[in-house]
């Protein structure tokens, strides 16, 4: 099978993040953390769009009643496209000034699941043997705006997502380089029954971004590792692409048949050194996966 990996838009973004396909609109969506943008394009690049939020961002949704939900770097709010506003919900992580919103999704109810991460990656607690801190935590968001947590002991949420049947939740902390599989229980939003899904210690790099294709099978990028790699529903690996640029960050399947993979990347120096790839930062097209997507839900608050 011949896949065609396509530059989309050369977005040079620092931490482009978050990739969402809106088959309302039929519009690409996707942020820059580090640069709190919002971007959006048709799904051949065309007519890019431009957003500003206050603060880092880590994550949105769209809402059914218009605008979004963000995840931001002082908690959950809604925002006004046309005004570029915010409404604040709530930070239920406010006494913990290190950690900001990371990777977040809607399940098929309407409810925005979204983790924190540490902004200090290095920092160690000296009480437990010289770990890293775990001081963060995975959180659900109602239609109603209440937050409800629903796992604890993170140092870097990423890659939320569902199985088709929506009976298992799938998550990474970047730290563990282990994707972790739950139960969910779709009508309360609840998790239980933790177990070890995939592992990437025999790849550079670790897990970021994911999505679950319509066959049920999970993508996840590989940032630091240069790769997109497809797992089974066992675990197992059914497919690699390796990628023109080695900083990857999220994937969605979107463009009018939910056949076209789209890749965000990082464009910031790492430790300092600056990145040689000449499209790195930039928002990516791959053709030719013979395989869609899902629908994305919207956010039903």
């Amino acid at each position: 099978m011949m896949v065609d990996i396509r530059l989309l838009v050369d977005s040079k973004n620092h931490l482009g993040e978050g990739p969402l396909w809106d088959v309302e609109e039929q519009r690409l969506y996707w942020i820059d953390s580090s640069a709190s943008e919002i971007w959006s394009a048709r799904e051949d690049g065309s007519d890019v769009k431009l957003y500003y939020v206050p603060t880092h961002i880590g994550s949105m949704a769209l809402r059914e009643t218009g605008g979004a939900v963000l995840a931001l770097a002082n908690g959950f709010s809604l925002y006004d496209f046309r005004s570029q506003r915010l409404t604040h919900i709530g930070d239920p992580e406010a006494d913990e000034p290190e950690n900001r919103l990371n990777d977040g999704k809607v399940d098929r109810r309407g409810r925005f699941i979204a983790g924190y991460m540490s902004y200090d990656h290095d920092r160690l607690d000296a009480g437990r043997g010289q770990r890293p801190v775990r001081n963060s935590a995975l959180y659900r968001l109602d239609p109603d705006l209440s937050i409800t947590r629903l796992e604890s002991g993170i140092k870097c949420s990423n890659g939320p997502c569902w199985s088709p049947d929506d009976r298992t939740f799938y998550f990474c902390d970047s730290y563990d380089d282990i994707m972790y599989a739950y139960d969910y229980d779709i009508e309360t939003g609840s998790l239980s029954n933790r177990r070890d899904f995939a592992s990437n210690r025999q790849y550079p790099g670790t897990f970021d971004g994911s999505t679950v294709d319509a066959e049920g099978y999970i993508w996840n990028a590989h940032v630091f590792g240069g790769r997109i790699i497809r797992y089974a529903p066992d675990g197992s690996i059914d497919r690699e692409i390796e990628f023109p640029v080695r900083n990857l960050t999220s994937v969605m399947f979107g463009g009018k048949d939910l056949d076209i993979l789209y890749v965000t990347s990082m464009g910031r120096p790492i430790k300092g050194v600056p990145q040689r790839e000449a499209h790195a930062g930039g928002v990516f097209a791959v053709h030719g996966l013979g395989v869609k997507g899902l629908p994305e839900p919207r956010f039903g608050g």
